[in-house]
């Protein structure tokens, strides 16, 4: 089910994405004819030892336990999505950063094989260390900014429901339990 539209979104502004995204598409396609194009997605998550609640069944008249501890130790999963055929690569990292996220764009660029048989357009929302002008971009990978506030227009905001199965209702006493975790469900689903 689509997000609701932000409080703050420009709809003409969403529009013009909407309406430039193709075009651009075809203009990469046209400017390497023998390469193939691929859009991707990518967007941060935070998840870490502040518990993420959801309801649950329980007998009538009794109240479910849930061991709670609220600590805030906190890792970023980065998720990158082909919204065409579903497949995902993730990253998890203590921060999140320029250099960090260089490093994740250079891991992600070898691992859908980005070069001059691969151009790959990625569509990402206007965080500080996306929009930098000291960010290396690599090689054959071409950014696409979301306009602000607008995240039911990213694929990627898909992905945390499904990465969030893995921890919802759980106490973990240390943060490696949590990215244990969290590896295996990301690993699951790619």
């Amino acid at each position: 089910m689509p997000r609701p539209r932000h409080a703050l979104a420009e709809a003409d502004e969403q529009d013009a994405f909407k309406k430039k995204l193709r075009p651009l598409l075809q203009a990469v396609a046209t400017a390497f004819p023998d390469a193939q194009v691929e859009l991707w997605a990518t967007d941060e998550h935070r998840i870490g030892l502040k518990p993420l609640l959801r309801r649950v069944w329980a007998p009538i008249g009794q109240r479910p336990v849930a061991a709670v501890l609220h600590r805030f130790a906190w890792r970023y999963l980065v998720g990158f999505v082909h919204p065409a055929s579903g497949r995902t690569f993730f990253h998890l990292a203590t921060t999140v950063s320029i250099p960090v996220f260089e490093v994740e764009l250079a891991a992600f660029a070898r691992q859908v094989g980005a070069g001059p048989t691969k151009q790959i357009v990625l569509v990402l929302d206007r965080a500080g260390w996306h929009t930098s002008v000291h960010l290396r971009v690599p090689d054959h990978v071409y950014l696409l900014f979301l306009p602000p506030y607008s995240p039911e227009l990213q694929p990627a905001e898909h992905l945390w429901l499904l990465t969030n199965e893995a921890l919802v209702n759980r106490h973990f006493a240390t943060i490696e339990e949590l990215e244990d975790a969290q590896f295996a469900r990301c690993a699951a689903l790619q």
